[in-house]
């Protein structure tokens, strides 16, 4: 049983899936739900955390991004966590011990939109190929599967507005669920 009153939710998956903007929309539906208002949500995207708390080694000219200082990454990150409502994005999730999280969902979209995705973001041609053979191989939902209990990981489309709707209203029922199982005053479904 988790010694958290909320849960922390990881949501992860190939860049370009729509992790960051499905988190944000998370929070904001969680901070306005009846039932799960009380906790003060809080989005924590990773990218942007490991840059503010400088947790990094310097950045990388070539694939355009922060060398991430592990170690210190998971010591900041130790502390923000503890207190649960929590959205952690990030497009990896094998670094974070399996304690801190209670829901991982991995997004997934075709891999030509992703594609597309990619190309509108203007990342080069070597971080699209990468990251387009990452997703077709399903590296993220692997590594998921590998790095945790299988009732926690979930496989989410996200590939128009539509599925993310479906995906927050799920999500948001599954806290009410985990609330009524460990935090003793919400009811629900607990599989989102």
């Amino acid at each position: 049983m988790p010694s958290r009153q909320w849960p922390n939710i990881l949501i992860t998956g190939t860049p370009g899936t729509g992790k960051t903007t499905h988190a944000a929309q998370l929070v904001e539906a969680l901070q306005s739900s009846p039932s799960t208002s009380s906790a003060t949500w809080e989005h924590v995207n990773v990218g942007d955390f490991v840059k503010e708390k400088g947790c990094h080694s310097g950045f990388n000219e070539e694939w355009q991004s922060w060398d991430v200082d592990e170690d210190k990454l998971l010591d900041e990150l130790e502390l923000v966590q503890q207190a649960g409502a929590k959205v952690i994005d990030w497009h990896t999730c094998d670094l974070f011990p399996e304690r801190w999280i209670d829901l991982v969902l991995v997004l997934r979209c075709d891999h030509s939109q992703l594609w597309a995705r990619l190309e509108k973001r203007g990342y080069q041609l070597n971080k699209i190929q990468e990251n387009n053979e990452a997703e077709i191989m399903e590296v993220v939902l692997n590594d998921a599967r590998e790095s945790y209990a299988a009732e926690i990981v979930v496989e989410m489309q996200s590939e128009k507005p539509e599925d993310m709707e479906q995906n927050i209203e799920r999500i948001v029922s599954w806290v009410q669920a985990w609330r009524a199982d460990y935090g003793g005053d919400d009811d629900g479904d607990d599989e989102p």
